[in-house]
């Protein structure tokens, strides 16, 4: 194996761990995961209707704010018991089980129409 790369293998750290690193790759996470989504068009549609963008926009900052914190503290807890592979896995199973659900309901209330 070349030289450069076994050190790529072997380290401790797979991730990024410098502040700015960190930051920058969160911030486009999740910034590119909200592009989009129904949050940002309930903003988009609470700002046209209310008229008062910067009322809405405070509203929807801390409520990204909240929601981020409720996931930093959740994901701190669960690093001290399970291990980062432990979560993953955890992670995709309940997206995974998520979808499945929203896919069982969706076809239920078209079944009922």
């Amino acid at each position: 194996m070349n030289e450069q790369f076994s050190d790529l293998s072997t380290s401790e750290e797979p991730y990024p761990s410098s502040f700015r690193a960190v930051a920058f790759t969160t911030f486009t996470t999740v910034f590119l995961a909200e592009l989009g989504d129904k949050t940002q068009l309930a903003t988009l549609l609470l700002s046209a209707q209310s008229g008062k963008p910067l009322q809405v926009f405070i509203g929807a900052s801390l409520a990204l704010i909240s929601s981020s914190l409720v996931g930093v503290l959740l994901g701190r807890w669960l690093a001290n018991i399970l291990k980062p592979e432990s979560i993953e896995k955890l992670a995709g199973m309940l997206m995974v089980g998520i979808g499945l659900w929203l896919g069982i309901q969706t076809s239920i209330s078209l079944l009922n129409k």
